[in-house]
Formats: C-alpha cells, structure tokens, sequence
C-alpha cells in the first residue's frame, strides 16, 4: 500500500500544499490504491524536509520518494500509469514546462497570498497556530511568517508590490484560461498529469474558503471554475 504522507485537510482543500494535492490527484486519477497519513508532524520525518513525500510497501522492500514530480515520475514507472499515453511528444513536453512554471511561479504567489497579505493572514495564523499553547501563540506564528517574507525576498516574488504580483498572478491565470478553453480537460476530453498539477494549484485559490483579491482574481475565469468543479465532483464528491 502507498502512504502519501501530507499536512491534512484545511481551507476548504483536503492539503493545504499544492504538491500534496497534485500528488492525491495524480493517483486518484491514475486509480492506484493509497492511504493519506494528515499531520504537520510529516514534516519531522520527511526526508527533505517538505511535504509531500510517499512510502510505498510491497511484500519484501518499502521505497520512500519525496518532491511531488519524483513521486508522480517513480509511479509512472513502477505501476505503468497510463495517463499520458494520449499526448504527442510536444505536448509532453509542453505539460513539462507548464508545470515547472505553475510550480516555480504561480505557487510563491499563492504564499505571498495567504503569508502576507493582513486579512488571509489571520485566517492562516488562527488555522495554523489557534492551538499552540499562549506562550507560543506568542511568537511562533510571528517568528515562521518572518521565515516565509525572507523566502519570497529570496525567490523574488517578494521584492514585487502587492498589486504587481496580483498582476503576474493573474498572467498565469489568464494563460490557464486561454489553454483550456473549452475543452474538459488542458489536452482535450481525455485527463492528463498536467490536470493533477494545474487543479493541484488552481484549488488552492478556487475552492478554498478564505477570500482576498487573488481568489477573487482566479474565480473571474469561468473555464477555470469549472475545472475545478470537474475533479471536484468527479474525485473528490
């Protein structure tokens, strides 16, 4: 049996990380049988320090793989996952550069989102830290949001104004919505891996249940909605 090892279930989401998500998209579209162990403790053990990360029992050997796309590249392989097997090579290659792109960008937006901006930040601060007992409620929370600014200064989002990375958001969305348009799904009728990784982040400002001006922004694209409401209905109803 797989174990996707994850933070649980928060915001509306079952994974409040995309990575986690696209893993759980990928292998419920992909039908493979798993089981998702919820903590934030994971992140103790995992071996690079991030979620999500996967241990895969069989009968005589247990594999962990951790970073979202090896897990989904050592599942393709051990269990022949046919998900892709519709696409021509271009567009494999173009589902590879859409996802570095979603996962490179539009995800630091999204943490900018909820880490910085002062009204999705206390529903952050309250889902994240409302338990920790008073003295660390204190600081912790202050003292990991610090943590975070310093992260996105160092990737670069972070050094953009408020209304500018609304703006390279809103590219990325734009982009998604015209690649989709009317189709089911980004490749056409058929699903791919790429709509585990787009939905993956595309959720996390759609269907959560926290409102600011990015999720506002996603939601303006109907296509997209409706995307979303597709896996939804479909893998997680």
């Amino acid at each position: 049996m797989i174990k996707l090892y994850g933070f649980g279930a928060s915001f509306g989401v079952m994974d409040p990380s995309p990575f986690v998500v696209k893993v759980d998209a990928f292998m419920k579209m992909a039908q493979l049988p798993y089981e998702v162990i919820p903590s934030a403790d994971n992140l103790k053990k995992a071996p690079k320090s991030k979620l999500p990360f996967i241990v895969d029992n069989t009968q005589s050997t247990s594999t962990t793989v951790a970073d979202s796309q090896a897990i989904i590249e050592y599942l393709n392989e051990k269990y022949q996952v046919s998900l892709d097997e519709h696409l021509s090579p271009e567009q494999r290659a173009q589902a590879y550069l859409f996802t570095k792109s979603l996962d490179e960008n539009l995800y630091w937006c999204l943490v900018y989102s909820r880490w910085i901006l002062e009204d999705t930040w206390q529903v952050v601060n309250n889902t994240f830290f409302g338990s920790l007992p008073l003295p660390l409620r204190l600081f912790v929370p202050s003292l990991i949001r610090r943590g975070v600014k310093k992260n996105l200064h160092g990737q670069g989002i972070g050094r953009h104004s408020k209304d500018e990375i609304l703006a390279i958001s809103d590219k990325s969305f734009a982009a998604l919505s015209t690649l989709l348009a009317d189709k089911n799904y980004f490749f056409g009728d058929k699903q791919s891996s790429f709509d585990a990784t787009a939905y993956s982040i595309l959720c996390q400002f759609i269907c959560v249940n926290c409102d600011n001006e990015f999720n506002a922004k996603a939601k303006s694209y109907p296509n997209l909605v409706q995307f979303c409401q597709r896996i939804e209905q479909t893998y997680y109803a």
